[in-house]
């Protein structure tokens, strides 16, 4: 039996601290000296920007996943202090933590990190999801990368009728087959279905799922089906470009607002679509994430 909701949404999935550097005079070239503009140190990671969004929008948010170490607990604990965001289903520990490095310039921007030596190790630096934290939720967010655990995380949103947005989920999924939206990047186009163009893409993926598929192309056309139904296409809103940083995590958090105030499919991609454009004309978002009366006044 389901338990009365405490909390709009649970997010399982990269809690991480992000050193960002946004560069004076473009992008970085061999050789050459840089200025640095700005630097911060923030949340970041899809679920920990997600959450930091959703609360900007109003709703509150449980998140668990990445362990979170020495160098990231404090700053942490200190964002977070003040918003409507539960922390309390993370892990603590001894170590300084997860952390990645981004460079940007305007639409551009190269993540650095050491996440590939971080899952080489075949050890488990995140936590198990809770049946209970799923169960007082109304909506939920999964990132795929956590293994048994992400897809344990969608089997307790089966088992309590709770619906989910995942992101990046190949089509064979037991996430994509089960979640009620999955967000397709081009980074996971060019990756899994390298070749294949983007309506083709998203025919494959809405013939396995009767949830909504919406595949972003960045600057390009966003493209969303259900099964049985045509591919539609929605351009996204022209803004002033400071820094792409976060923007496809803006969007999963449009995603889960979308779906848990029940917008059709149209309004939640146009509604989600107008998030990440918020978030896409300021740095940086943590400090600056989507307001409900910013996005309202983009969609109007």
């Amino acid at each position: 039996m389901k338990n009365k909701a405490s909390y709009d949404v649970y997010l399982f999935g990269q809690v991480l601290g992000t050193h960002s550097f946004l560069l004076k005079d473009g992008f970085l070239q061999p050789d050459k000296y840089s200025e640095i503009a700005k630097q911060y140190f923030l949340p970041g990671g899809e679920t920990g920007t997600a959450a930091t969004v959703l609360a900007s929008l109003g709703a509150s948010v449980r998140m668990d996943g990445t362990w979170i170490g020495t160098e990231v607990a404090p700053m942490l604990k200190e964002f977070y202090a003040e918003k409507e965001v539960d922390l309390s289903s993370l892990t603590f520990t001894e170590d300084s933590g997860v952390m990645d490095y981004v460079v940007i310039a305007g639409s551009v921007r190269s993540p650095m990190g050491r996440f590939q030596t971080l899952f080489s190790t075949g050890e488990r630096w995140w936590n198990i999801p809770r049946e209970e934290d799923i169960a007082c939720a109304r909506a939920v967010a999964i990132d795929p990368y956590f293994r048994e655990e992400s897809i344990l995380a969608a089997r307790l949103c089966g088992k309590h009728g709770i619906p989910y947005v995942t992101i990046d989920s190949r089509h064979d999924s037991f996430l994509h087959r089960n979640a009620a939206v999955n967000v397709i990047s081009h980074e996971c186009t060019d990756q899994e279905y390298a070749g294949m163009a983007p309506e083709k893409v998203v025919e494959l993926m809405q013939k396995e799922t009767d949830g909504l598929t919406i595949l972003t192309q960045g600057g390009g056309d966003i493209l969303y089906a259900r099964r049985g139904g045509p591919v539609r296409r929605r351009r996204p809103f022209s803004v002033n470009v400071r820094s792409t940083l976060g923007a496809g995590d803006t969007f999963k958090a449009g995603c889960v607002y979308g779906l848990l105030y029940g917008m059709d499919d149209e309004k939640l991609v146009r509604f989600a679509s107008a998030c990440s454009a918020v978030a896409i004309s300021r740095f940086p978002l943590s400090l600056n994430p989507p307001k409900l009366e910013e996005v309202q006044a983009l969609l109007e």
